[in-house]
């Protein structure tokens, strides 16, 4: 018999506890190294190569020598994971700011197979047509720019939760398969569950609202379905939610407040913690932007803003009546990014015909609604408000809308039996990243993106 020793150790063939041992001066220049990677690219030269190897977060340089290293080169391939013994050698050229010698190295994986494209190549990959770029996502992910916003994503999500659990949140998980769609609408994958008929949850609304009363500050992340027949650079059908609700609030503008901190702790937490991704995807010495004076404004000035600015435009009262146009938002990013250094703008009373059932009414004027967008640089990333709470007003507004109220007692009951004012918000996370990064397509943002025409890989 024998007893685990669970005490974790150091691995110093992991790449990173080694820039890390480099950096502190625990390992110096002719230290004798071992480093677990894939290789990522071979350069032949004149009797030596370069032999970049490829860990979790970074890439480092390994110099073959003919005459020094004991293995032959022409037996590896790109790709293959191996096992690198080696000699530090200071380079103050190198990234890292050392190269690595290559004594011996030795293959940990089954021979490679060609690849159908180069991964190694960052202008190559940022040539690839979006749609062979998805295609080979098995392999293009291992590409460190690409990877570069993954780990960003996984940043966001970080950052999310960390800045809302130091404000009193619970996580909790809800469930992706309900008997009736959140929104009150179409978009809505219907599943076949035992015989009856279900679908993929396109919100967690309902179940944030019931945890209100629960633990009153309440957040949820994950995948939210959406049967739209969009086929934009800005819509995927399955997207990461980003998702809070918070009880007993004095108004809609606790939301705002409280967001305008969200957004600052992200952007510190990458700016802080991702320094080596920000720059291989947006240059050396980039950062996300400093939150400073965030503006507010209402849906019609908004609205009006936009007219205003624009003489061509002939009918500005029907301009006045309907939703943003994507044009209208990357003009609205504009003008505040120029005239208040702004890259956030919160637009908020949107028309009561324009928010779900169960968002609550402006009592100044219930043709708009105690509710927001965030725009980041001219694109919507949140959507957020105040609910009813009141269990008669919220009965009224459904039957208004014509809705099936028994399709939602279950819904309703969390009402009739006391809820406080309260609000949320839910925010895509590829949309924040890629807006972030300066993405041509938020399916970039996206592991392994969903849309009307990818399922696979």
């Amino acid at each position: 018999m024998e007893f685990i020793d669970f005490q974790k150790q150091k691995d110093m063939s992991d790449i990173e506890n080694i820039i890390e041992a480099f950096n502190s001066g625990e390992i110096k220049d002719g230290h004798s190294v071992k480093i677990k990677g894939s290789i990522n690219k071979i350069r032949k030269m004149s009797g030596f190569a370069f032999v970049n190897i490829r860990g979790p977060r970074s890439v480092v340089q390994c110099i073959w020598n003919a005459e020094k290293s004991k293995c032959v080169l022409k037996d590896f391939s790109v790709e293959e994971c191996v096992i690198v013994h080696g000699i530090i050698v200071a380079e103050n050229r190198s990234k890292l700011g050392f190269d690595i010698q290559i004594t011996d190295m030795t293959r940990i994986s089954g021979k490679a197979a060609p690849l159908p494209l180069e991964i190694s190549n960052n202008k190559k990959i940022d040539d690839l047509n979006l749609n062979k770029l998805l295609d080979n996502r098995i392999i293009t992910l291992r590409n460190p720019k690409v990877r570069a916003i993954i780990r960003i994503s996984d940043g966001i999500m970080y950052a999310f939760r960390d800045f809302l659990r130091q404000e009193g949140f619970v996580e909790f998980v809800p469930p992706k398969i309900v008997q009736t769609g959140a929104e009150g609408g179409a978009d809505v994958f219907e599943v076949d569950y035992f015989g009856k008929k279900a679908y993929l949850n396109q919100s967690p609304q309902m179940y944030k609202q019931i945890m209100v009363d629960v633990f009153t500050k309440v957040f949820t992340v994950g995948p939210v379905f959406r049967a739209e027949k969009y086929s934009t650079n800005r819509h995927t059908n399955e997207f990461q939610g980003l998702d809070l609700e918070m009880g007993f609030i004095d108004s809609f503008k606790d939301l705002i407040k409280l967001e305008t901190r969200m957004i600052r702790h992200m952007c510190k937490i990458i700016n802080e913690q991702y320094t080596r991704e920000l720059e291989l995807i947006l240059g050396y010495g980039k950062t996300l932007p400093e939150i400073a004076r965030v503006p507010v404004i209402k849906f019609i000035e908004a609205k009006k803003l936009y007219a205003d600015a624009h003489s061509d435009i002939l009918d500005k009262q029907s301009i006045l009546e309907t939703d943003f146009s994507p044009d209208e938002e990357k003009w609205l990013g504009e003008y505040f990014n120029n005239e208040y250094n702004s890259p956030l703008v919160f637009v908020t009373h949107y028309p009561s015909a324009k928010r779900p059932f169960y968002t609550m009414d402006d009592p100044d004027n219930p043709k708009y609604t105690l509710s927001y967008d965030l725009l980041l640089n001219g694109l919507e990333i949140t959507t957020g408000g105040q609910r009813i709470h009141d269990y008669e007003e919220q009965v009224a507004k459904m039957k208004k809308l014509g809705m099936n109220i028994e399709h939602f007692k279950d819904y309703l009951t969390m009402h009739k039996y006391g809820m406080p004012p309260h609000g949320g918000m839910g925010l895509g996370l590829e949309r924040i990243v890629s807006n972030f990064l300066g993405l041509a397509n938020i399916k970039q943002a996206t592991a392994f993106p969903r849309d009307r025409d990818r399922l696979t890989p």
